[in-house]
């Protein structure tokens, strides 16, 4: 694999972060909603997010 830059890793740090901070958001905001319909779909949007998190994390191995 070819060596990646500095702004390239700030760039996918930068990601990674961002990817990590919305799994978080959305976990937090589905254990505090009571519609459980809308539980489900924060629970949905965070595990695409963790996905995104996972797949950014396994270009790097």
């Amino acid at each position: 694999m070819e060596q990646l830059s500095e702004k390239e890793l700030s760039l996918i740090n930068d990601s990674l972060n961002e990817e990590e901070l919305l799994v978080k958001k959305y976990q937090n905001l589905a254990s505090q909603t009571s519609d459980h319909e809308m539980s489900q779909k924060f629970q949905q949007i965070s595990q695409k997010h963790q996905g995104h998190f996972n797949s950014i994390y396994e270009l790097l191995g």
